[in-house]
C-alpha cells in the first residue's frame, strides 16, 4: 500500500508518494491549472497517479489559520477532499498543514534554491511535508502499540 500526499492550492496541487513500507514521503509532481475552480483536469491527473502508485489512501494539507479557525482555504480544502473521495472511493485524511509552506521555503534557503525555481518545487516540497508528517504519525502509533504488547 502506498499513501499519496497533496498541498492543494489556488492553481497548483502538489503531490508526494509514500513508499511501499509507509515510512518516507517523496515528492512526484506539481499539477497546474488555469483557474482556481477548473478541476477536472487535475482530478484527472490525481486519478492516474493513484493507479500508477497503486494509492489507497489520501493525506490533504488542511490549511487551518494560526488560531486553529477555519479559513477560506480550509473549506475550499474540505471540498476538495469531498471530491476526492466521491470521484476516487478512496478515504482522505486532512492533515494540518499549518507552516508547511514556510517550512518548505525554509527547505529551499538552506539548499541555496533560486527564487525564481521555488515556485516549480515549492508545493511539491509542501505535499512532501504534509504526507511524512502523517507518516511519522503512523510509525509512532505502530511503536507504541508494539511497546503495549
Amino acid at each position: 500500500m502506498r499513501i499519496m500526499g497533496l498541498d492543494y492550492g489556488s492553481v497548483t496541487v502538489g503531490v508526494a508518494i509514500s513508499d511501499e513500507l509507509l515510512i518516507t514521503a517523496q515528492g512526484i509532481e506539481t499539477i497546474h491549472r488555469k483557474q482556481e475552480n477548473k478541476l477536472r483536469q487535475t482530478l484527472a491527473r490525481i486519478e492516474e497517479l493513484i493507479k500508477v502508485y497503486d494509492v489507497e489512501r489520501i493525506v490533504l494539507g488542511y490549511p487551518k489559520n494560526m488560531n486553529n479557525t477555519i479559513g477560506e482555504r480550509a473549506i475550499k480544502s474540505e471540498e476538495f477532499a469531498e471530491r476526492l473521495r466521491n470521484r476516487t472511493g478512496l478515504e482522505v485524511i486532512l492533515w494540518d498543514e499549518r507552516l508547511t509552506t514556510v517550512a518548505a521555503h525554509q527547505i529551499l534557503d538552506l539548499g541555496d534554491v533560486k527564487v525564481k525555481d521555488r515556485k516549480k518545487v515549492v508545493d511539491k516540497i509542501a505535499a512532501v511535508l504534509i504526507l511524512q508528517g502523517y507518516l511519522d504519525l503512523l510509525s509512532q502509533q505502530r511503536e507504541n502499540r508494539e511497546d503495549s504488547e
